[in-house]
């Protein structure tokens, strides 16, 4: 009698959970074609429920698909059921159990792992989108095997389930917030910010000759007195493997482009004048400067990355400043910084005053503060 009456409580909780699924409007799928879960639907589960208890296997085998929703728990396979299309356009790419995989899922996995120069639009013959979806539906059997198990109601399961899912909608949030903040007109009134706060850059435009002795760059340079085409003269002479085959030009560089000493030369000689023979690390140098300019401002697509980086951050600091107004956080076992711990001045005969304590053996005046303790400056030994 005990037995049946288990059978018939979990009967009438069957049927109460698949009539809750109906009022909630929960969408069951079959071979692909959707259909609402009806109220013979739930009493047939119910008595599929009785027959199975009246056979003697109520604690048998554990059922093909986890339930939607058992012992007050909504199961992770619910999730997965109540998956709709993303929009009209969107097609089922795969079923799995009573589950469904779409091509907007396999695109969004495309999308976040950079697999395609165009993840909306690829193809389900492409044979990009076939590996993604093989890949989505192991992980897919996986998880469903995990749940028919029961492994979701693990503890440590649940805690790793609800970090991933923490972390998934702070970025959810990050991408809502912060990118409608990055537009165009942010993008450029920070470029145009800093085109107008960069001081201005000098560079120059030289060619060099380098030979290894003082003699050899002397010679050097009293064959260019002599007309020699320094070019010319470069590409037989020099021994700069980067330079020598374009007539020594090192093109245009700033002051920190090079090393000091080439600097120094480089932009205190005049445009068109060949420098005298000087010394480097790298050897000797007799040098020619073909121009000087002021280093032109850097393009907006060149520096598009880097602002675009920097408003991102910028609004994730100014989201978290204010959802930190809303959520206090307070942190436990972590000790306050020094300022407030340290006692301040208290004026004598006041209520803070301390007590005179009982005057302490010497070898105890070394002794460190007890933990936590930081002793004020009134406390400090003097030097």
């Amino acid at each position: 009698m005990t037995g049946l009456r288990a059978c018939w409580a979990l009967a009438l909780k069957q049927r109460a959970r698949d009539q809750g699924l109906k009022e909630a409007g929960i969408v069951c799928q079959s071979n692909g074609t959707i259909r609402r879960c009806s109220t013979a639907f739930a009493g047939l589960a119910a008595f599929a429920v009785l027959a199975a208890c009246d056979a003697g296997t109520g604690a048998g085998e554990p059922p093909a698909q986890p339930a939607v929703q058992a012992e007050g728990r909504v199961d992770v396979l619910a999730r997965f059921l109540a998956l709709e299309p993303a929009g009209e356009g969107d097609s089922v790419a795969a079923e799995v159990g009573t589950t469904v995989i779409y091509a907007s899922d396999v695109r969004r996995e495309i999308a976040a792992r950079s697999l395609h120069d165009d993840p909306a639009g690829v193809a389900p013959s492409d044979p990009v989108f076939q590996q993604v979806l093989s890949e989505l539906v192991e992980q897919r059997l996986l998880a469903l095997e995990a749940l028919r198990r029961g492994l979701d109601r693990d503890p440590e399961a649940r805690r790793r389930l609800a970090a991933a899912e923490e972390r998934i909608l702070g970025n959810i949030l990050v991408e809502t917030v912060v990118a409608d903040a990055i537009t165009e007109e942010a993008i450029e009134r920070i470029y145009e910010e800093q085109n107008r706060l960069a001081p201005p850059v000098e560079e120059v435009r030289a060619s060099h000759i380098l030979v290894t002795t003082r003699e050899e760059a002397e010679e050097v340079a009293r064959l260019l007195s002599e007309g020699e085409d320094f070019a010319q003269l470069a590409r037989q002479v020099s021994q700069d493997p980067g330079t020598r085959l374009d007539g020594g030009d090192l093109g245009y560089f700033t002051r920190d482009g090079m090393v000091a000493s080439f600097s120094q030369r480089a932009f205190t000689t005049d445009v068109g004048a060949i420098s005298e023979p000087f010394q480097t690390e790298y050897g000797w140098h007799v040098l020619r400067v073909a121009d000087r300019r002021v280093q032109p401002r850097p393009g907006l697509e060149s520096l598009r990355a880097n602002i675009v980086r920097f408003l991102t951050l910028e609004g994730i600091q100014l989201l978290l400043d204010t959802v930190r107004q809303t959520y206090p956080v307070t942190r436990s076992g972590v000790p306050a910084p020094a300022a407030m711990r340290t006692p301040g001045p208290v004026e004598p005969g006041g209520p803070g005053e301390a007590e005179p304590e009982a005057a302490q053996p010497a070898q105890e005046d070394d002794a460190a503060p007890e933990s936590g303790e930081v002793p004020s400056s009134s406390e400090q030994p003097e030097n």
